[in-house]
């Protein structure tokens, strides 16, 4: 139980995000050392303390995880941060990288339907699937498309068509700005998890 608890738990936190090149790398470190450690109050803390709908890249990037992880836990306080994190991911809209939008709206879509909020699921592998085709040399772009299809029931999914997407972004995470990325170290236990079938 505790491994299915701990794959879903890490599927929530991988499945997104954004150029990490301008973020504040003392606040990553922190970030990323709590997500080894599975220590989300930290996370909660962090976007608690900025304010919605003039999110950066980088607070969207925690608000995606931390989504995830509090769809996971606790379905009634997740609500409040799935409804400002579809807010903050509309607000940003011609303000992110490009494929990032249709990423994180897929995730929003994701979380909604995991709340019983919405039934969107076609859409939201459409969306994660476009931001493919816009943004195709981007790790966290790819390694998102790898979690949806990962999880997602055949047809429309496949563990081996994951992890050509989980191989590529592991290529394009070898920079030094990708050090203390969540989504990296994500997606490198996606691939573990696969060749280990």
């Amino acid at each position: 139980m505790y491994n299915v608890r701990r794959r879903f738990f890490l599927f929530l936190l991988a499945a997104i995000s954004i150029s990490l090149s301008a973020q504040n790398f003392s606040a990553d470190r922190e970030m990323f050392d709590a997500y080894k450690r599975e220590n989300m109050t930290v996370w909660k803390a962090y976007i608690d303390s900025h304010q919605p709908s003039g999110s950066s890249h980088q607070i969207l990037l925690y608000e995606y995880g931390y989504c995830g992880y509090i769809v996971a836990e606790d379905k009634e306080a997740a609500k409040p941060y799935v409804a400002r994190f579809r807010a903050d991911v509309e607000a940003s809209k011609g303000q992110l990288p490009i494929g990032h939008y249709e990423m994180y709206m897929s995730a929003v879509y994701v979380y909604e339907l995991r709340l019983h909020q919405s039934f969107h699921p076609a859409k939201a592998m459409s969306l994660a699937k476009e931001a493919t085709q816009l943004a195709p040399s981007d790790p966290l772009v790819l390694a998102y498309y790898g979690t949806s299809l990962y999880y997602a029931p055949e047809p429309f999914g496949s563990k081996k068509e994951a992890l050509r997407y989980f191989e590529r972004a592991a290529e394009l995470f070898q920079g030094k700005e990708w050090q203390y990325c969540w989504v990296r170290e994500a997606n490198n236990m996606y691939i573990r998890l696969i060749n280990n079938k």
